[in-house]
């Protein structure tokens, strides 16, 4: 698999990278230990070597995975993970905490989760406006000249936060939803904001959840434990009208011999070339349609014909529930 980098400061990593989330969280049911472990395996076998996970996933049991199944590859892969939300040490919640005692005791339990020394990619999850991002910037910029943290992003964070975290400690790479039917940092200054400044961007849920994939329907059962069924974009009504199009994807899709999924995360690494996707799946088969993407060439004019056609249907839904979006940094 061909590489590409994030930052300037060179971190060099595979063009699409594994979204470990949905292992063991968030989706309903999860796998076990053993299949999560063969998953990433899989993968890594596969070529990838970036992997993102976040110690509040589960909390912390995705990390422990990811470390688990990544200890035999040593420096031959990448871990991304990320801090920034309140937890206790019985893993429940109490909101957003990046103040630098919370980020250093959090980096801490980062490494011996993930059986490693240092951080690759250290993200904070969510911008806390109660803590000043220079005063975030300025502790994890003591946690790599400290040597437990290489580099550092941000995710789902303003143009206007990139910016003034950028000033304090190089920023490597940002992380935001970014997909055919979520297009928000295009207009908000975000990704002109990681090119001026020469920051990586790594999309999150570049499959739209799965659903621009085609597997999902108006009818498709989502389980309550499922993130997704609280989702505005995910309700039967949306889904329905959002089919339009995942139908357009199909068409275009056949006439490049490759499927939804596979157009869908080429569009993203044709839009630029600091641009590493990280879809996340429990299947190998979803595992090898994915990495197919990488050898789907799209042309000026498939990009033309993408844009002409999803410019006429209107995605109906909010991308994620309200208390999410409260979240996200504007």
């Amino acid at each position: 698999m061909k590489t590409r980098t994030l930052g300037t400061n060179g971190l060099v990593v595979s063009e699409l990278g594994y979204g470990c989330m949905g292992l063991n969280t968030t989706y309903g049911q999860p796998l076990d230990k053993a299949a999560g472990v063969r998953m990433i395996q899989a993968a890594v076998e596969c070529g990838v070597t970036l992997f993102d996970t976040a110690e509040v996933y589960g909390p912390f049991i995705n990390e422990s995975l990811v470390g688990d199944a990544l200890a035999p590859y040593g420096d031959n892969v990448h871990i991304a993970t990320k801090f920034g939300f309140g937890l206790n040490p019985d893993g429940s919640r109490y909101g957003l905490d990046s103040r630098p005692d919370t980020l250093r005791k959090a980096v801490d339990g980062m490494l011996a989760r993930l059986k490693v020394d240092k951080i690759d990619l250290l993200y904070q999850h969510r911008v806390d406006p109660n803590v000043p991002i220079e005063d975030v910037a300025g502790a994890v910029g003591e946690l790599i000249a400290q040597g437990k943290v290489k580099h550092w992003g941000l995710s789902e964070a303003s143009a206007a936060t990139i910016r003034r975290a950028h000033s304090t400690q190089p920023v490597a790479a940002v992380q935001s939803e970014y997909s055919l039917w979520t297009r928000d940092v295009e207009h908000n200054g975000v990704l002109a904001a990681c090119e001026e400044l020469g920051i990586g961007f790594v999309p999150w849920s570049p499959l739209g959840a799965g659903f621009l994939t085609g597997s999902i329907t108006a009818d498709t059962k989502i389980d309550e434990s499922d993130f997704r069924s609280a989702v505005p974009r995910f309700s039967a009504e949306a889904r329905l009208a959002n089919m339009a199009l995942v139908d357009a994807l199909k068409r275009i899709a056949g006439d490049k011999d490759a499927t939804p999924a596979q157009l869908a995360l080429a569009w993203l690494l044709a839009r630029k070339p600091w641009i590493v996707p990280i879809p996340g799946t429990t299947k190998l088969h979803r595992l090898e349609e994915n990495l197919g993407a990488t050898t789907v060439r799209l042309t000026e004019q498939d990009l033309h014909t993408i844009e002409e056609a999803l410019a006429r249907i209107p995605v109906k839904g909010q991308r994620l529930h309200q208390a999410a979006l409260g979240l996200v940094d504007s």
